[in-house]
């Protein structure tokens, strides 16, 4: 008994002397220069952008714009993800996604190749801005 006092009283002492947790630092990030997968995104982006293919997609939490791109811009970042992320075939469809899918496609970037048509959407998770 004595011994669960004690363990008590001292998870009680660490408690009290936890360090209040920092401020947020409001400086901005440093960046570096992208990395070559990188710029699969930002070729997928800038044809989406030109060619605006951009749509909206939300549930209760969470807001998304979605940027479709489409072509040579899709088929180099299809080619880039075998490997490197999760592929499923469905019907005459692959797809392959930069992180697997549990339930569904909301919020995952993927791409799909259906005979000679590529086309790959990138998710921006843009918060409660877009309401």
């Amino acid at each position: 008994m004595r011994a669960l006092a004690f363990v008590a009283l001292a998870a009680c002492h660490h408690a009290q002397t936890a360090a209040p947790p920092a401020a947020p630092d409001y400086h901005p990030i440093a960046g570096e220069p992208l990395p070559a997968r990188g710029q699969l995104y930002a070729d997928c982006l800038g044809d989406a952008v030109a060619a605006k293919h951009l749509a909206y997609a939300h549930d209760e939490a969470t807001d998304l714009l979605l940027f479709t791109c489409n072509a040579d811009p899709a088929h180099a970042f299809f080619d880039g993800l075998a490997g490197k992320g999760a592929e499923v075939v469905t019907g005459t469809t692959r797809l392959r996604s930069t992180n697997p899918v549990h339930r569904n496609l909301f919020g995952v970037d993927y791409c799909t190749h259906t005979g000679t048509d590529y086309a790959c959407v990138i998710t921006l998770n843009a918060g409660t801005f877009l309401r």
